[in-house]
């Protein structure tokens, strides 16, 4: 017979069903040979597929173990019962569960992941063996990264997730972190016949108080000779969900107009550059010089929020999931899958906001009753003459996600095989609606705000913000958007069994990847010369007619009307007593259609209209060897891959399109190796060359213009990928079926990482139009050429080191005692991490008044040494679970520790998110071989996501929770 040992390294994930399906694998005793233990995990999981099969939760813990075992790089699984079995609301959630992996959420649920520290762009995934990503959007705006959104999918789509730790030359090269194996239906590993399931699933939010229908079905059919298997499957949810919580959207320093009554800016006679300035009257609103003095340099220095506000953030998530399998096996010697999956992700995300614009407007602010803490934080205050706002938001977006493979498996020779795969890919994220309304009032007075309790800060508005008289409707925004992604690979593998323990594998592939960002504006000020009628005008964007009947309460908007406006009443925030609950916000079909927002002409976003183009070819020659050496079994694989890539980015500079091409290769060497001590001991050691192609942002030849808090960025399309060396030592033991025990210890050592530069500089200098401001910002409506500028630029650093260490424990009580308590076990890890990285930033202001100019001092560049991005020193995962075969209970916990993610803006020294617990339950009971019953819970704590600007002085970002989630229901196998 022709062998199998060895086929496809795309197959590495157990051959298996879908989650609803019962679980096809090879359950192999933790001790059997430790020669059994040196194959290739896809390799004896499709051979021995359809061996035992697999129905338990206990049973798929050995499963996904097998894969570990029997592979000689570091790697983790998860199989379909655990999928299915856990309450996990998508891929995302699930793979939080494996050792060295957190996730990051967005709406409540699983959205990206990090790996050993390591961020969502520095991890490739594959779709049944095809590089792809998969993009949705976030708080901000689409993905336009090389991250993949695992939010996009239901895990119940999926039969096996495989984390690869190690590199391979085998394996696709781009990962510093991790390479994740997503892997849908494999009918030849079923029974025979028509088979089939149906899991049907009520989801309710107590915070939102929704309930949404979770649904998801399979059939599966393989014919009586097991040459021909055919299976689909399907998921669908829809949720409706609320975020509620606060924002401050960072803190900074500036000057007020007056601080418990001291004036800070008087009119003048002389000149500061003369040495002859006389300061002779007060200077209200606008205008005239400082005057420094104790009292309004410390509310000057001093960091406020800048603009503090409550809100609720409404997700209204539908997910709907196609795959669909055939295979094809006439002999023992060939197999050809055919796969196809369809993703459908839609949201929308409405935002409804009560606000005070302490930012760009505080030279017109009066502070009273000032109180500073001990972080250089003015902490409270009353403010007069502030710029109260309401906005109302609401984006509607949709991924189409797509993807077709084939791959063909071929034994030649009892020695030589091949695979030949191929396929591609398609992530359409389009975002037809992004509208704001804001409602004005620009001279409150009376407002309080309170950040001695940083998290849940008392903001007190002291002038009605339910009355319509008080607001004018000032400003509108609408800014459509796409990003697409494609993928196309082509890829040949071949082994020969050159010997007996030893095979030479070689290879060939071929991958385009393309990237395109468009998006546009339609923002602008209603009104700006005060009026009655709306007026196009030439420029593009919407005025007023000359005369104005409102006098001068109309220069800036027109006047709020009732049929313009809808009340809102904040729920449950985290508010304290004496917060405003209540505000008014625009009614926002009335408002659009109002103001006639859709009918205008949107106008090119240059800043984020960008391409890149990566062409990537190349090939590998690995060699695998297992035996004994000095009476030690051994298990081992060396190579080198060999890849070059092609990169074109395009993008728009000053309003012209400008295209940069550029090549680079690289040679990229491997060893793996797994050495046996005893049956039940594996001890493992690597080390790799990896890269990672840079941040396809930073690629861009343009710039991006933040009109609303003076930020340019430049990008870099001469940027080097993130190179880096790693190393990884482990040791494992399987002291009992389902069980083991390991700790691994990893360096990555970074050896260029591009980092971001900042500096200080007016606008006039960087010779840029005032047209490339989005037209809404205060620096258009107060376009000052002199005005200065925080310019960012990307450019090749030193590099950065990584170091980390995992503990992992699946331990099955029955190994220990029997009876009633033989029926629990335990799933727990833990990851510790450190890293250094050295940052440009830009720190505090210290200089209130500068002598030779009288201007505000500027931000102070630093370097700063901290951790990689996305990296949190600990994260713990824990299960505690109880299966007695009918009835199965499980608990799960999951920790991260704080990180940073980001430099910061305004002073500001980084910004990250505080440490969280969240935690999820599961309770089951099988009534029949043929029906189950499910109660489970998500996010059991309704963890507060923290949210943080400046790393020492932890100011509030945000902290908004997201409810509880419980779903019940039930699953038919058909």
């Amino acid at each position: 017979m022709a062998k199998t040992r060895s086929r496809s390294a795309f197959r590495i994930a157990l051959a298996a069903g879908t989650a609803l399906l019962p679980l096809a694998a090879h359950a192999q005793d933790a001790a059997s040979p430790p020669a059994a233990a040196t194959a290739q995990a896809s390799d004896d999981a499709a051979a021995q597929a359809d061996a035992i099969v697999v129905t338990g939760f206990r049973q798929s813990l050995q499963a996904a173990l097998n894969v570990k075992k029997q592979s000689v790089a570091a790697v983790d699984a998860i199989v379909a019962e655990d999928i299915a079995k856990f309450p996990d609301q998508n891929l995302a959630e699930s793979l939080q569960r494996i050792p060295g992996i957190s996730i990051q959420r967005d709406a409540g649920e699983g959205r990206a992941i990090t790996v050993r520290g390591l961020g969502a762009q520095f991890t490739r995934v594959r779709l049944n063996g095809l590089e792809t990503v998969a993009t949705s959007t976030d708080g901000a705006s689409s993905n336009r990264d090389r991250a993949f959104d695992f939010n996009v999918f239901a895990s119940e789509l999926f039969s096996s997730i495989v984390v690869h730790k190690t590199a391979e030359a085998s394996l696709d090269e781009g990962s510093l972190g991790a390479v994740v194996d997503l892997n849908t239906g494999n009918p030849l590993a079923g029974k025979s016949g028509l088979h089939g399931a149906l899991s049907a699933i009520g989801s309710y939010n107590d915070l939102s108080r929704d309930l949404g229908p979770r649904l998801a079905g399979l059939l599966s059919w393989k014919n009586d000779a097991g040459t021909l298997g055919v299976a689909v499957s399907a998921a669908y949810s829809k949720t409706n969900t609320l975020e509620l919580g606060n924002n401050s959207v960072r803190w900074a320093q500036a000057r007020f107009d007056s601080v418990n009554g001291t004036p800070c800016f008087y009119n003048t006679t002389g000149s500061i550059a003369g040495g002859n300035l006389v300061y002779t009257t007060p200077r209200t609103n606008s205008g005239g010089t400082y005057k420094p003095s104790a009292t309004c340099d410390a509310a000057t220095l001093a960091f406020h929020p800048r603009i503090p506000r409550y809100g609720e953030i409404e997700h209204r998530r539908d997910r709907l999931g196609l795959t669909g399998s055939i295979q094809f096996a006439p002999t023992d010697a060939t197999k050809i899958s055919i796969d196809g999956l369809f993703s459908r992700f839609k949201e929308d995300r409405e935002e409804k906001w009560g606000e005070v614009l302490l930012r760009s407007n505080e030279r017109a602010i009066d502070v009273v009753n000032p109180v500073y803490d001990g972080n250089n934080n003015l902490i409270s205050a009353t403010l007069n003459d502030v710029y109260v706002r309401t906005e109302h938001y609401l984006r509607k977006s949709s991924t189409d996600f797509y993807q077709i493979g084939g791959t063909w498996d071929q034994d030649v020779t009892d020695t030589f095989r091949f695979t030949l795969l191929g396929g591609a890919s398609k992530s359409n994220a389009d975002i037809p609606v992004e509208t704001t309304v804001v409602f004005d009032d620009r001279d409150a007075q009376g407002y309080k705000y309170d950040y001695t309790d940083m998290k849940s800060p008392l903001l007190t508005f002291g002038t009605s913000v339910t009355d319509p008289a008080n607001f004018q409707l000032a400003e509108i925004r609408d800014r459509p958007s796409n990003v697409t992604n494609r993928f196309k690979t082509a890829q040949l593998r071949t082994e020969w069994d050159a010997a007996e323990g030893f095979t030479i594998r070689a290879g060939a592939m071929w991958r385009r990847f393309n990237f395109d960002s468009v998006a546009f504006t339609r923002d602008t000020t209603v009104c700006g010369n005060g009026g009655t009628s709306l007026v196009t005008s030439t420029s593009g964007t919407i005025a007023c007619s000359a005369t104005s009947v409102f006098g001068p309460t109309a220069v800036y908007g027109f006047p709020v009307t009732a049929s313009l406006a809808d009340l809102f009443t904040l729920g449950k925030a985290g508010q304290p007593t004496g917060t405003t609950t209540q505000w008014l916000i625009p009614n926002l079909p009335a408002a659009t259609a109002f103001t006639q927002l859709y009918s205008r002409t949107a106008a090119p976003d240059t800043g984020n209209t960008r391409a890149v183009q990566e062409t990537t070819k190349g090939g590998y020659l690995q060699f695998d060897a297992k035996g004994s050496l000095g009476g030690l079994d051994y298990a081992a694989n060396a190579g080198i891959r060999y890849v070059k890539t092609d990169q074109r980015s395009t993008g728009v500079l000053s309003g012209s399109t400008v295209t940069v091409n550029r090549s680079y290769d690289d040679w990229l060497p491997s060893m793996n190796i797994a050495l046996f001590p005893a049956h039940d001991v594996i001890v493992r050691g690597a080390v790799a060359k990896v890269i990672t192609r840079p941040t396809l942002g930073n690629l861009t030849p343009g710039g991006t213009i933040d009109g609303f808090n003076y930020r340019i960025s430049y990008g870099n399309p001469q940027l080097d990928p993130y190179r880096a060396t790693n190393f990884d030592l482990g040791i494992e033991w399987y002291f009992a079926p389902q069980a083991i025990l390991s700790i691994a210890g990893f360096v990555k050592k970074v050896e260029s990482f591009p980092v971001s530069q900042a500096f200080t500089a007016s606008f006039a200098s960087t010779g840029l139009p005032k047209e490339a401001l989005p037209p809404s910002s205060p620096a258009f409506i107060n376009f000052d050429p002199n005005q200065q500028y925080t310019i960012t630029a990307n450019v090749n650093g030193s590099g950065a080191t990584l170091k980390g260490v995992e503990l992992a424990a699946q331990i099955p009580f029955k190994t220990f005692v029997g009876g009633v308590l033989g029926n629990f076990g335990i799933l727990a890890n833990a990851t510790f991490i450190s890293s250094d990285a050295n940052y440009n930033v830009q720190g505090p202001i210290t200089s209130a008044f500068v002598a030779s100019t009288g201007a505000l001092g500027p931000l102070n560049n630093t370097t700063r040494t901290a951790t990689l991005f996305g990296v949190s020193k600990s994260a713990y995962n824990g299960t505690l679970y109880y299966d007695d075969g009918r009835f199965s209970a499980r608990a799960s916990a999951s920790y991260r520790s704080r990180y940073i993610d980001a430099n910061s803006g305004t002073g500001n020294v980084f910004e990250g998110y505080g440490a969280t617990w969240n935690v999820d339950a599961s309770m089951r009971y099988k009534v029949s071989e043929f029906l189950e019953l499910s109660v489970e819970g998500n996010n059991l704590l309704d963890t507060y996501r923290y949210r943080y600007t400046d790393f020492d002085a932890d100011r509030n970002y945000e902290n908004n929770h997201f409810g509880r989630t419980i779903l019940f229901g039930a699953r038919l196998k058909l």
